[in-house]
């Protein structure tokens, strides 16, 4: 864990690709692909301990990459169980991550024994104690970027590229025009694949930076 606030941000990898878990399931590249650009970060619940009577925040970025789903999300401090989960993550008696989802795609790998998931629909992510994948585990607990100052233009571009997942153009669309700017390019997405992605990338970082009141 790098650093610690009590409005605090937090990543780390909620699947990893290629490693069995403990109910003998491999998820395989590709396999969240689907569902990201259906539903996006913020239709993806965070509960604690799969619990769906215990939502304790929100998932900002939900992205795959060649080792696993990453995740970025919030923990909503204004929640009880929310602010209690926060003092356990910022304490390490916390920090493992698991998926809830149903199986879409799969097959048995019979000479192995498990069972290889290539498709799934995913609906929440748990902050919980034991994962199923020993793995799948809370990076880094962060604090909320420009908290106390407003950053330089650089600085504000950088964090769009780096923290925030948008790529150099849609960084500068938003320098340039605000979240309109990339809404334009939501707008004229080639693809409907390509317009949800904006689409979720928008709200996430609009929702990112609400509470910076720096910004």
């Amino acid at each position: 864990m790098k650093s610690v606030a009590d409005d605090g941000a937090f990543e780390g990898y909620a699947s990893i690709f290629g490693r069995q878990d403990l109910g003998r399931d491999v998820v395989m590249p590709g396999a969240f692909r689907d569902t990201l650009a259906t539903r996006g970060a913020s239709g993806v619940r965070m509960l604690f301990q799969h619990n769906p009577s215990e939502p304790i925040g929100i998932w900002e970025t939900l992205v795959e990459d060649a080792k696993g789903l990453f995740a970025r999300g919030r923990i909503m401090p204004t929640v009880a169980r929310a602010r209690e989960v926060l003092s356990l993550m910022r304490a390490g008696a916390i920090d493992g991550l698991s998926i809830g989802f149903r199986t879409v795609k799969a097959h048995r790998d019979r000479s192995r024994g498990v069972r290889r998931i290539e498709k799934v629909d995913l609906w929440e992510i748990s902050i919980v104690t034991f994962p199923l994948l020993p793995e799948a585990r809370i990076a880094s607990i962060k604090a909320r970027p420009f908290a106390d100052r407003r950053p330089s233009e650089r600085e504000f571009e950088r964090w769009l590229t780096q923290d925030a997942g948008l790529t150099r153009t849609e960084a500068r669309a938003v320098l340039r025009s605000g979240f309109k700017g990339l809404a334009a390019l939501r707008d004229a997405a080639a693809t409907p694949i390509e317009a949800a992605r904006l689409a979720s990338r928008c709200a996430a970082v609009a929702a990112y930076l609400r509470s910076s009141p720096a910004i």
